[in-house]
């Protein structure tokens, strides 16, 4: 995807999971000093309950490590929703009064068509940011895919299972705010970027999935990362690389303490030219594929 920012909500737009071979193997790598290990996974952040995706080595990887980190562990739907109503919401600047007459009829059309529940009612009180959300997740959350079946989630509740800590990078807020404190320009193109897109999105999205799949981080970086990058580079550099470097901080932080890790965020994140690998790179760290 587009980059998982795991914002739960905008890793909806990165990646999306209809099934899984027999041998799926997505991708895998592991830092290394002289007592400390720690494993980077990409993950899919909505798919089907029955997609199968683990393998010898991944699972090896699992019960090696003590801590889990993912993107958040806060997103619980009282807190999620709590913070949708904040930072999303803004019903006293009507999102069609900021569009332009032929961009809100389009933004109508768009809302029937994916089946957006209330239309543009519903999308009208919304902040741009979140009415691009909402129209690029309807569709799956239409189509049966939950997040509570994401490859995060279910990592979670092994690792919690096992009774191994499970922490987040970031909080759900911080994510919310990613999107929320976006200059009004830049997040009005994100909302025209999704409503360009909106026809293009199952065939997109497919191609992900496979690359995913089959460890293709080349693919996913061509698919999910570089139209963002060329056609919204302040967007791609907020929500993408900004957070990688933050994320790769943390991690060379790690290597101070003995141990092994397991880290696992939005497949787009360790993909491309600005991959949380490449700014370990830029570090002294070096990320090596399993």
């Amino acid at each position: 995807m587009k980059p998982s920012i795991a914002l739960r909500l905008l890793a909806c737009l990165a990646l999306l999971l209809t099934g899984a071979p027999a041998l799926a193997k997505p991708a895998l790598w592991v830092v290394k000093d002289a007592d400390t290990t720690i494993y980077l996974f990409g993950t899919v952040h909505l798919m089907p309950s029955d997609a199968s995706w683990h393998y010898p080595e991944l699972d090896r990887a699992m019960a090696d490590s003590r801590t889990l980190y993912i993107e958040i562990t806060d997103d619980d739907p009282a807190n999620m929703a709590a913070l949708v109503l904040r930072h999303g919401m803004d019903a006293a600047h009507p999102l069609s009064g900021q569009l332009g007459p032929a961009q809100a009829h389009r933004l109508d059309r768009l809302a029937n068509k994916l089946g957006v529940p209330g239309g543009m009612q519903t999308l009208d009180v919304m902040r741009p940011w979140l009415a691009a959300l909402t129209l690029a997740v309807t569709p799956l959350l239409k189509a049966g895919l939950d997040p509570e079946h994401g490859v995060d989630k279910q990592l979670k509740a092994q690792m919690s299972a096992a009774g191994k800590p499970v922490l987040g990078l970031e909080t759900a807020e911080q994510q919310i705010r990613f999107l929320a404190d976006l200059p009004r320009p830049v997040e009005l193109a994100l909302l025209r970027s999704t409503m360009r897109d909106a026809d293009k999105g199952t065939l997109r999205l497919t191609e992900l999935i496979d690359a995913w799949k089959a460890g293709d981080v080349d693919g996913i970086a061509r698919i999910g990362n570089d139209d963002m990058r060329r056609h919204e580079p302040k967007l791609y550099q907020l929500l993408l690389v900004q957070r990688n470097q933050a994320w790769a901080t943390k991690i060379a932080a790690m290597l101070q303490q003995p141990g092994t890790i397991f880290i696992a965020v939005g497949a787009a994140h360790l993909a491309g030219p600005d991959s949380v690998q490449a700014q370990l790179q830029k570090l002294g760290v070096e990320a090596v594929r399993q």
